[in-house]
């Protein structure tokens, strides 16, 4: 969910304005897994080309070596303390194979394994370090001091981790709020879409609550301190996305989830094919090239590329498509799915607000043209979201905008200026309506004043007859004034059950139309629903932490059935968790700092890339990065593509390996055409793998979701 309102302006106050955690960003070579498997990369490919060329060994075998060293040691020295605890790793067994492949002069196979093993692991370190360096960052959100008012009424600048339970600090206009607390004194709007989502400011008045990190609007406000620097909304947001990093399920690709007996299979038959034969009598070289042998051809090179390549091509397809899959463990997440919740603002809507409805009142004489027209040239000095969608509105429609005079804001209320002559008011039609009324009083009661005073003082019937014509005016224009006042309050209660904000233009003090303001909903996002259903069997869920009338009105638009409104970060979670309780796996697509937990909790992630926070790109598994709503479920149609063509290849790598092992164990496998044999496998599954890179892959996968 989008806390992107309006076009960031310079300074930190507009950094808070949208939603944006500041980057602490681990450099990319300060990992040392990033700098050994560079090393061995480059160690890799220096020599390979002189290999190809026919240059002597002594000159490429060094390198190759140096390779070796360079991208095995780690992985290896991990391998050997996993044995210690008497535990198999994959990755040793990677190392005696490429050792073992070395041995039998397969130097440059052995190499490209160590390369492989070395890069994977410099992945996922990096993907580690960059999701701790946002949740890190997220803590930068609140302000790092804050005006504390003592009790003798003097302020104080302090820092917001000395503020206790009880304290009253001053918010002045721009601010952000320092700790999550009760507002005491004044009136303003806040902008917490980073905490609730919600698409616009939220008026706030005494006894109203306020959350540490968002942001002040035009009015100043006193908050009495709630909850401690520790225990405010933002420090919860990051222990639930630790949290949930930590208790979420180890990440294991398919052919992983076996690698333990598999390794020590492999181990102990590769010694028993040596041990017996020598038990025997055969020939020790003779006993140690057969045990090679069988090494190279039931390695799991073949295996390993049995299940990378479909995930990497497809990985390859969708970054093409404007998608990125951070890692192969989240494409092959992405397929098994069986439940979807969807954020509201920023993902299933455009995350902006639009002026979609203008109401003039035929009373007051102004067409649709007029009415907007003097509303964006009142609005056009202000910063407010609103204002800006009320300029914007008047700018599509090509509105030439008159200059506004004598301007001025009020909190809560809306603003007012004088544009070509005639007052303009917009705001909130509750306040607007209230002051004209009472305008409207206070007119009547001031020419009542007058009549008496004539009546006193006419010196004849005439002067009565004038002064009881101002009575009647006066009362026809109070009666006339409830008139307007009712078919306003309609046109707003309209406007409001449609799910939309109802913004009040008054002109000359009498109300002159309404305007309709809402986040509009994606163009695709009604069908990425209905896809996403057919793909899953299961209708999405929607969580947001809007309000429940405008969420409840866009489900409907959506095609969503399963809503739940005014959620704070930890709800969402807990709606996740809830779902997984119930047997599904469960995607979460989001874009917001409150949807970070959800993201980080649930089976697989997938952030809005356009206008997401920094911290729900870092805590998700795969990005939408052109924000087109339908690439979601042409990516998971994907993923399951992938899916099927991995137990393709597991089926032929095993064919062939259990082909040449049984060769090499019932008679004698000459070791070139064993290694010719085991890579033709690895070649043929490869190959397999690559058909995802096509982009008929990708469109096939789109229109099965249709």
């Amino acid at each position: 969910m989008t806390a992107t309102l309006t076009p960031p302006a310079a300074g930190p106050a507009a950094s808070a304005r949208a939603g944006a955690v500041p980057r602490r960003r681990t450099r990319l070579f300060a990992l040392p897994e990033v700098r050994w498997a560079a090393a061995a990369t480059a160690l890799f490919l220096l020599p390979l080309p002189l290999q190809l060329a026919g240059a002597p060994a002594w000159i490429w075998g060094p390198l190759y070596a140096l390779s070796y060293a360079t991208g095995g040691w780690e992985p290896g020295w991990e391998g050997l303390k996993a044995l210690k605890d008497r535990t198999l790793d994959v990755d040793l067994l990677m190392v005696v194979a490429a050792l073992g492949a070395a041995s039998i002069g397969q130097v440059m196979d052995g190499a490209l394994l160590i390369v492989i093993f070395a890069t994977s692991g410099a992945l996922e370190a990096l993907a580690t370090a960059r999701t701790a360096d946002s949740v890190r960052g997220l803590l930068d959100l609140a302000p790092a001091t804050a005006t504390r008012i003592a009790a003798d009424g003097t302020e104080q600048t302090v820092p917001v981790t000395e503020l206790a339970v009880g304290d009253t600090v001053l918010v002045r206009p721009g601010e952000s709020v320092g700790a999550d607390g009760l507002v005491l004194d004044g009136a303003s709007e806040v902008d917490q879409a980073s905490i609730t989502g919600e698409p616009l400011p939220a008026a706030k008045e005494p006894g109203d609550e306020v959350f540490a990190g968002t942001l002040n609007g035009t009015g100043a406000l006193r908050v009495r301190v709630e909850r401690d620097a520790s225990d405010s909304v933002i420090a919860r947001i990051v222990r639930l996305v630790e949290e949930a990093s930590e208790t979420k399920a180890p990440t294991q690709l398919f052919i992983e989830k076996v690698e333990q007996r598999y390794s020590l299979g492999m181990v102990a038959a590769t010694l028993a094919v040596f041990g017996v034969p020598l038990a025997f009598g055969e020939a020790f070289s003779e006993a140690l090239l057969r045990a090679m042998t069988f090494m190279i051809v039931a390695s799991p090179c073949a295996v390993v590329l049995a299940t990378m390549p479909p995930l990497l091509s497809a990985i390859a397809n969708a970054g093409r498509h404007g998608v990125l899959v951070k890692s192969a463990v989240a494409m092959e997440r992405l397929g098994q799915i069986d439940a979807v919740a969807l954020d509201k603002t920023g993902t299933l809507t455009e995350g902006t607000p639009r002026v979609v409805d203008v109401r003039p009142l035929r009373e007051h004489g102004l067409d649709k043209a007029d009415l907007l027209t003097l509303a964006a040239a009142a609005e056009h000095p202000s910063e407010h979201p609103l204002a800006r969608a009320v300029v914007d509105a008047a700018r599509e429609r090509g509105l030439d905008l008159p200059t506004a005079e004598d301007f001025t804001s009020s909190p809560g209320i809306g603003v007012r200026a004088v544009v070509g002559g005639r007052t303009v008011e917009v705001g909130a039609p509750a306040r607007l309506l209230a002051e004209a009324e009472a305008e409207a009083e206070a007119e009547a009661e001031s020419k009542v004043e007058v009549e008496v005073e004539a009546e006193v003082e006419a010196e004849s019937k005439v002067e009565g007859e004038v002064g009881g014509e101002a009575k009647c005016a006066a009362d026809a224009k109070a009666d006339g004034g409830a008139d307007a006042e009712g078919v306003v309050s309609a046109l707003v209660r309209e406007l409001e059950e449609a799910g939309r904000t109802a913004v009040l233009v008054v002109v000359d003090g009498t109300p002159a139309g309404v305007l309709g303001i809402a986040d509009r909903l994606r163009p695709d996002a009604a069908a990425t629903v209905a896809a996403l259903t057919v793909l899953t069997g299961t209708a999405p869920t929607l969580l947001t932490g809007d309000n429940p009338r405008a969420a409840a009105h866009l489900a409907a638009e959506a095609g969503v059935e399963d809503v739940r409104a005014g959620l704070l970060p930890q709800d969402k979670v807990g709606a996740v968790r809830e779902l997984e309780g119930a047997g599904y796996r469960v995607m979460v697509v989001g874009d917001g700092v409150n949807d970070a937990p959800a993201l980080a909790a649930a089976h697989i992630g997938v952030a809005m890339g356009r206008a997401g926070s920094d911290l729900a790109l870092e805590t998700a598994d795969a990005v939408i990065v052109r924000d087109e709503l339908a690439a979601v479920p042409a990516t998971v149609a994907l993923s399951r593509r992938a899916r099927e063509l991995v137990v393709q290849n597991l089926v032929i790598a095993g064919v062939f390996i259990a082909g040449l092992v049984v060769w090499d164990l019932a008679g004698t496998l000459p070791l070139p055409l064993g290694v010719a044999g085991h890579e033709g496998s690895t070649v043929l599954v490869g190959l397999n793998g690559l058909r995802l890179l096509r982009d008929s892959a990708w469109k096939r996968a789109a229109e099965g979701t249709g």
